[in-house]
Order: structure tokens, then C-alpha cells, then sequence
């Protein structure tokens, strides 16, 4: 990676590339990144008929090690990481004291059981998590745990799609079909080492590869030219968010925050509360015990008005109950939706809304999430902005 000389943002390794593809260029989370090449909805049909490639050179990546590396995490995150065989992978959240959420994060045991961890979390965190991790550490004199930031050195690309393991294949000795969803292994993606990994932030089946900063170029090239049968095509950032809420996966600043509570997001499912103590444990066993005072509901528009976007405001029965955390005019259902936070007295599926666009109220009824779920593939659960 780079520091723009402008002053706009960093770039990845990749971005010479998305700029010889055409790709329109701007500033996200400190990077410049592309936002889309083609088009948004000709790039998110590509992913869900066929495949997609994604650069998430941006992303961070914290490497934990150490005799005390799993008492630590199961302090400084929330789910169970004791769980964890080695070469698997589990989403977690970061919590702060109050029982709100620094960021939401993948965590890898590495294959080999004395290599420790890694987390992967989001572009827009990574310093900010970084020095919580350090600070955390000092909570905690008593574990013999070592944390280093490893963005740098890292490349990461993702091919997400129907067609991604069949093209994958073409590149690497390691047999993808035994790589399990939320499991990683090392092995060689077009001759250059590299840790392949089975996750998506996209509803449908995929690979991350993490290669030397250096040689993800070479990955990505190969992959680009593997898959070019297939009509593979690099994907930006804009599709990749319509794909994730899709999905109804969470986006951090948006469906996550330090005012956020877990059980309000609907990822309780990510908090342990029996492993023992952790960072914010006791606030979130409270809101778990008394019951959440405001939901996350998927909706979808019924009346005609605009897509509806985030911080628009939400009202039922005339009054105003909270506000849409994410929405898009979704290119798989034709349908616009969206994921609000409301009073939990307004939630349900099947009651009515009403999306304030433009100043004006816009007919909706909440539904059931995810909006989109690819029959054939687990069920997703996650990551990464």
C-alpha cells in the first residue's frame, strides 16, 4: 500500500489496476478504493449469476500470539474463541465498557495450533482497534499476549459468485471443496503462497486470499484472466454494499455502533455471555435480560417515493420510532429495502411503516431477513466493511 501524495487517502496495491479498468475512484475509509466500473447493478448481477472479484487490500488485520492469546481474546472480544480448532474461523464483535460495539470482526485460529490468531477487521477501525487492543492489553498485565498490526503487509482480493470455486480451482493445488465456510488453510494461489480462506460478505460462495502485499497483484491478474470465460469482473464498492444488505449483513457506523447493543442489532448470537468475563459483559447481560428498547427490522417499500437511505427518518401509526440504518434499491428482487433500528413496540413482521423520503412518508411493511439467501450455500453470517 501507499500514501497518496494528495493527500486524498491511501491506496492498495491494486489501485494502478482498477484505474486501467475503468473503475471511478474515490475516498472511503481513508483509501482510495472503486466505488463501481460498469455500473452498480450490472456489477451485483455479475456476483449473484456468476462471479465477482473484490480488492480488500484496505482491510486490517491484527496478528495475536502468545501463551495467553486465547484468555485475551475471550476478554477483549465477544463470542467464544475457546471453540476455535485450529484452521477455523468465527465473527465476533469488539465490545467497549458500555456495552456497545468498536467494530465487528473475523477471527481465524491459524492452522497450526502454536501460530495464534488473526482478526481481520474493518478498513475504517483498523487504528482506531488497534490501539483499543493495546489498551485492553494494559487492562490485563496478568496475559502473556503479543498484538501487532500486519495491514501492511498483507494483500487480501475475494471472489464471491456461483462460479467461484470452479475458477479458484484453476489456481491452486489445494482441493477449495474441502475448505469448510468460516475455515482457512495455507496453501499456493497462482504460485504465490497464500492463506485461503472461505467467509463473504456477499450472500454467496467465495474465497479470500491473503498473499504477500506485494504479490497480490499477481493473484489478482491470474484470477482476472482464469476466470475470464466465466465473464468475471472486478467489483467496486458500491455493489458490494447492495450485496451485503441483501444478505442482511451488518455494516459498522450504519447497523453497528458504541450506542448500539448487540441484542439491538440482532447479533446476540455473537455474544457469549457463559464464557466468562469480558469487556462490557454486564451491560449486555442487562439489555439480554430486561429485553432490547429498540430492534433491527428489515423492511421493504410498498408505496412509491425514492430509495430509502440511511438516517432517513421511520415512523409508525404517526409518530417517529427510529431510523433506516441501510437501504438501496435491491437489483435481485426489484423491490426497494432497507434494515431500520425502531422502538421495539413498532417492530413485527408484517407491520406497517412509513419511510420519510424527500420530507415525505412512503408506504413500507417490515419483512423477514435475510431479503436474499442463496439456497445452495450455508447461511451467511458475515463481514467486513
Amino acid at each position: 500500500m501507499t500514501t497518496d501524495a494528495t493527500g486524498e487517502g491511501r491506496k492498495t496495491a491494486l489501485y494502478d489496476r482498477h484505474v486501467a479498468a475503468g473503475a471511478r475512484m474515490i475516498p472511503f475509509a481513508g483509501w482510495i478504493m472503486p466505488v463501481q466500473y460498469e455500473g452498480i447493478l450490472a456489477e451485483h448481477r455479475t456476483v449473484r449469476n456468476g462471479v465477482g472479484l473484490f480488492d480488500l487490500g484496505h482491510m486490517g488485520q491484527v496478528d495475536v500470539t502468545g501463551p495467553d492469546a486465547l484468555g485475551w481474546l475471550q476478554y477483549a472480544t465477544t463470542n467464544d474463541a475457546s471453540k476455535l480448532e485450529p484452521g477455523q474461523a468465527v465473527y465476533s464483535l469488539i465490545p467497549n465498557e458500555t456495552g456497545g460495539v468498536i467494530d465487528d470482526i473475523i477471527i481465524y485460529r491459524r492452522p497450526d495450533p502454536d501460530a495464534g490468531y488473526m482478526i481481520v477487521v474493518n478498513a475504517a477501525n483498523t487504528a482506531r482497534d488497534v490501539a483499543w487492543f493495546h489498551r485492553v492489553r494494559e487492562q490485563r498485565p496478568d496475559l502473556d499476549v503479543t498484538i501487532k498490526d500486519i495491514s501492511a503487509e498483507l494483500g487480501m482480493v475475494a471472489i464471491q459468485g456461483p462460479d467461484a470455486e470452479k475458477i479458484a480451482q484453476r489456481l491452486t493445488d489445494t482441493d477449495l471443496a474441502t475448505i469448510d465456510y468460516f475455515t482457512w488453510t495455507a496453501g499456493e494461489v497462482a504460485g504465490v503462497p497464500a492463506m485461503i480462506a472461505r467467509t463473504g460478505y456477499t450472500g454467496e460462495d467465495g474465497f479470500e486470499f491473503y498473499t504477500a502485499n506485494d504479490q497480490i497483484g499477481t493473484v489478482w491478474g491470474q484470477l482476472i484472466e482464469q476466470g475470464a470465460p466465466e465473464g468475471i469482473r472486478p467489483i467496486g464498492l458500491g455493489a458490494r454494499d447492495t450485496l451485503r444488505l441483501e444478505a442482511r449483513m451488518p455494516l459498522y457506523g450504519n447497523e453497528l455502533g458504541e450506542e448500539i447493543s448487540p441484542y439491538e442489532a440482532g447479533l446476540g448470537w455473537a455474544v457469549s455471555l457463559d464464557k466468562g468475563e469480558f469487556v462490557g459483559r454486564e451491560p449486555m447481560a442487562s439489555v439480554k435480560e430486561q429485553g432490547t428498547p429498540r430492534r433491527t427490522v428489515g423492511f421493504k417499500l410498498t408505496g412509491r417515493g425514492g430509495a430509502p437511505r440511511t438516517h432517513y427518518p421511520v415512523e409508525a401509526e404517526g409518530r417517529e420510532v427510529g431510523l433506516v440504518t441501510s437501504g438501496c434499491f435491491s437489483p435481485t428482487l426489484e423491490e426497494n429495502i432497507g434494515l431500520a433500528l425502531i422502538d421495539r413496540s413498532a417492530a413485527g413482521v408484517g407491520k406497517p411503516l412509513s419511510i420519510i423520503i424527500r420530507g415525505k412518508p412512503v408506504a413500507a411493511v417490515q419483512v423477514k431477513t435475510p431479503f436474499y439467501k442463496k439456497k445452495t450455500h450455508p447461511e451467511a453470517s458475515h463481514h467486513t466493511n
